[in-house]
């Protein structure tokens, strides 16, 4: 019976891929794309779909994108989150959307949201919930991103190894990470 149910789920999501690339691929200018599913309680691999089109050599078929170091946009952001909530920052920690400049290594960075907005104060729950940029970056600002990256190695990522590619950058999906790992994390 689990094996008819764990086949059901691959189809399934083999399907949910074509789709989703059939749907998306003309807004998103992309032609591939990957699906992981694991069961949170077990950690085991529920399914797994690397490829839109296995046999199709114009998209790089033969490629398990699941395995590929990828950028993971925003979906990293929670990540650094926890890695906050850990060191001590909680839901309730303010933090400021509004335009900052962040002084790094390679000098001034200065983010801004996807709607070039400024919200001023705010919880670091409603950043998150909003996917807001410039807090985002004060929070791994904060936690420091040798910290942030060693909490995520923790929860099992491991492209994070030649720490001089990365800075408050990370954050916002600037840092490659593979898709199984990726959704293991949040498993």
């Amino acid at each position: 019976h689990r094996v008819e149910q764990t086949s059901q789920m691959t189809r399934a999501a083999e399907q949910a891929v074509v789709d989703g690339v059939e749907q998306r691929k003309d807004l998103y200018k992309f032609n591939n794309a990957a699906l992981v599913a694991i069961d949170p309680k077990t950690g085991q691999i529920l399914a797994m779909v690397g490829s839109k089109d296995y046999f199709d050599d114009e998209i790089d078929g033969q490629v398990n994108i699941a395995l590929r170091p990828l950028q993971p946009g925003s979906s990293f952001k929670p990540i650094v989150y926890a890695a906050g909530f850990e060191k001590g920052y909680t839901p309730n920690t303010i933090l400021w959307d509004i335009k900052t400049t962040f002084p790094t290594e390679t000098g001034p960075y200065a983010p801004n949201d996807y709607d070039l907005g400024e919200r001023g104060p705010l919880t670091a729950r409603s950043a998150l919930q909003g996917s807001l940029n410039v807090p985002a970056v004060e929070m791994v600002y904060l936690v420091g991103v040798e910290r942030a990256l060693s909490f995520a190695e923790r929860l099992g990522y491991t492209t994070f190894a030649d720490r001089s590619r990365f800075g408050l950058a990370i954050v916002l999906g600037g840092a490659e990470v593979k898709l199984l790992e990726h959704t293991n994390a949040y498993a």
